[in-house]
Order: structure tokens, then C-alpha cells, then sequence
């Protein structure tokens, strides 16, 4: 199972043995063949006066005559429209309070044997998920999807879409890892990168204590938008080295001068909120990248290269067993998964974060 194919605005990539770090990986498709199994992910914004988008639109040649379409509806609702031939499948998928300028990431994935597809949407950053079924769901040929992928002129797609990118695998949806493999964690026995830490293994939290691992997770996914690696650059927030991150990666900062400005002993800040071409920037690299993720009992910052890193949050998605099934968790025994209580830290809006980033730097 790989990602094979890749595109925005400016980039077409489509490769049927596999992008990137899945080069290779992806299972043999011949042209003129069909992908029974797959994903398709979009990472979109809503307009900001709220006005309904067509993300993304196809109609294919004959003789499959392949449809297909994302539009958004106001306040967080996308339709999604497949089909072949006189064959056309729709559904509908709703995010309560959703506002305008927000940011979605889409996943249509579809097992045309098993005769079901899912749509699901999720709010970036807030962890906001709802899905929608699709019975009877058809395979895509792969000259189409080629076709739509690497001629923009067949295809019409909305300016606010970021990417989309798709897979042969069904991807899941909800918390994700966010550390790259040669971030180095702090333990008793001193520090290891986080692609070497299993269940069992016991971590240093960024206060001091011991706590063990749960569960270790990874992710191979496309390096665009809200997947896009940040490098943290030393010697900023306390970092001995560089390390690479996701966006939605977020450090645990304290000091006099949070103190001073936010009135709390320490705040919870995003790596994509500190991105200033200094302190943080963007990290450039192929068309995929892999994350890494630890699972502690109580979602406890690590030490990560000196700097402490919040690790992954589950909330209760024990108790939601749709969602638990559609995650990167469902391979685990629920029972041995955590519920994680929200953080008593606030979260930076962007602003907070850059004045912060600024005080610090002065």
C-alpha cells in the first residue's frame, strides 16, 4: 500500500510503483487497469465569505466515463459525487460549527469489492472528525485517475485546495504522529530516536519523571500543507540540535516571559504558528514524509533535543468506536489505549505565538 500520485497548483506526480519514501511499495496496477482499493485526500480552506466551492472536478472520457467531485457547503458540509458510467454515487458529509476560512482535510476512501466507501471530513487543528458511508462504491480506472492527476486542464480545481494526493491503502483519520524518525526522546538510559521506541520502553517526560509506552505508531504521508515538516531550529526553544516536525506538533513552553504575557505557568504552542524563517521554517524534501508518534498514559510532553514536546492526544476515542475503527489505532486492543483529559495549558492563537517567538528572540 503506497501513496502513487501527487498534485496542486503547481506540482503533477504520478508514479504506480509509489511516491517518495513509498517508492516501490504500491502493488502492481496496470494501465488500463483498476484500483479497487484507495484514498483520496484533500486538504481544502472554506472561502471566508462562506460561499459554497467546487474543490475539485473530473468527468473522464469513454469508455468509463469516470465522475467525480468535492464541493463544500457553508458552515462545514462536502458533497462528495462518484461514479461510472450512468452509475453515480453521492454523500453527504456534515461538520457542526464549522466557520468560514477554516481548514479541512477530506478522505474519500473506497474497497469496491467489499461494495463501501467512506467520506470523512475532519477541522484541522481541533480534531473535529465525522465520516459518511457510501454503499456500492466503484473501482477507479487508473488511466482516469492518471489522466485527472497530470493534465490540469481536464480537471478543474478550486484555488483554496492545498493538494491532493492518493493511495492505494484505506487512510485513516484522527490523531496522528507529528515527529520525524531521528527525533531524539530523552530516556533513563539517555536519548533515542523515536522510530526505535516501542511498547514497554520507558520515557523521560519534561518533568522529570519516568512514564512507559503504550503504543508507537507511524505514518507515511504526502509533505504538503498541514503535513508539511517544519525544521525547529537550535539553539530556539531550548533545542540542542535542529529536529523535524509536523505542523500540528506542539511544544510546551514555560518561562518568565509567558509568565509575563499570558499569566500562566506554561502554554501549548503548534509548530506551524512559529514559522518565521528563523526560529522555524519549513523544511523542504520529497513528495512524502514519515511521522512517528508515541502513545503515554497521560499524553505527557517528552524532552526532545532539549525542547518539550507534547505527545500524541487521544481525547476519548476509546469510547467512539466508529472513529476508533477509522483511526491508526484500530490495529490496538482498545483496552490498552488511554483516555486523555484536555490540557489545563492554553493553545497560542498565531498572533500570541509570534509575539511570544518575538520576546524570546530579543
Amino acid at each position: 500500500m503506497a501513496w502513487i500520485a501527487l498534485f496542486d497548483e503547481a506540482d503533477q506526480m504520478f508514479a504506480p510503483s509509489g511516491l517518495g519514501c513509498d517508492a516501490g511499495r504500491a502493488e502492481d496496477t496496470p494501465a488500463g487497469g483498476l484500483l479497487v482499493r484507495g484514498s483520496l485526500v484533500m486538504e481544502t480552506r472554506l472561502a471566508s465569505d462562506g460561499r459554497p466551492l467546487q474543490m475539485l472536478s473530473y468527468r473522464g472520457r469513454a469508455p468509463w466515463s469516470m465522475r467525480l467531485s468535492m464541493q463544500s457547503l457553508p458552515e462545514g458540509g462536502v458533497v462528495l459525487l462518484v461514479g461510472l458510467g450512468k452509475d453515480v454515487r453521492h454523500t453527504v458529509a456534515r461538520l457542526d460549527a464549522v466557520g468560514a476560512g477554516e481548514t479541512l482535510r477530506l478522505t474519500y476512501s473506497w474497497e469496491a469489492p467489499a461494495r463501501w466507501a467512506r467520506l470523512a471530513v475532519e477541522q484541522l487543528g481541533t480534531g473535529h472528525v465525522t465520516t459518511a458511508d457510501l454503499p456500492l462504491a466503484p473501482p477507479l480506472p487508473m488511466d482516469e485517475l492518471q489522466r485527472m492527476v497530470c493534465d490540469p486542464s481536464q480537471r478543474a480545481m478550486d484555488r483554496h485546495v492545498a493538494f491532493v494526493a492518493l493511495s492505494t491503502a484505506i487512510e485513516p483519520v484522527g490523531p496522528m504522529p507529528t515527529l520525524a524518525a531521528n527525533v531524539p526522546v530523552t530516556t533513563p538510559w539517555g536519548p533515542q530516536p523515536v522510530a526505535r521506541l516501542r511498547r514497554g520502553d520507558v520515557v523521560t517526560t519534561s518533568q522529570g519523571a519516568g512514564v512507559p509506552v503504550l503504543h508507537h505508531v507511524r505514518r507515511v504521508v504526502p509533505a504538503r500543507g498541514a503535513f508539511r515538516p517544519i525544521r525547529l531550529r537550535a539553539p530556539y526553544f531550548g533545542l540542542r540540535h535542529d529536529i523535524l516536525v509536523a505542523p500540528e506538533q506542539r511544544l510546551v513552553i514555560g518561562g518568565s516571559e509567558v509568565e509575563y504575557m499570558f499569566g500562566r505557568e506554561r502554554v501549548l504552542v503548534p509548530a506551524r504558528h512559529l514559522v518565521n524563517g528563523v526560529s522555524a521554517i519549513y523544511a523542504s524534501g520529497g513528495p512524502t514524509v514519515s511521522y512517528h508518534g508515541l502513545i503515554l498514559p497521560g499524553c505527557e510532553a517528552v524532552e526532545a533535543a532539549g525542547a518539550p514536546l507534547e505527545t500524541m492526544f487521544l481525547g476519548r476515542i476509546r469510547r467512539k468506536p466508529d472513529l476508533l475503527r477509522a483511526s491508526l489505532l484500530a490495529p490496538f486492543d482498545r483496552n490498552s489505549l488511554p483516555e486523555h483529559a484536555l490540557s489545563t495549558y492554553p493553545v497560542l492563537k498565531p498572533f500570541e505565538a509570534i509575539t511570544l517567538a518575538e520576546a524570546r528572540a530579543a
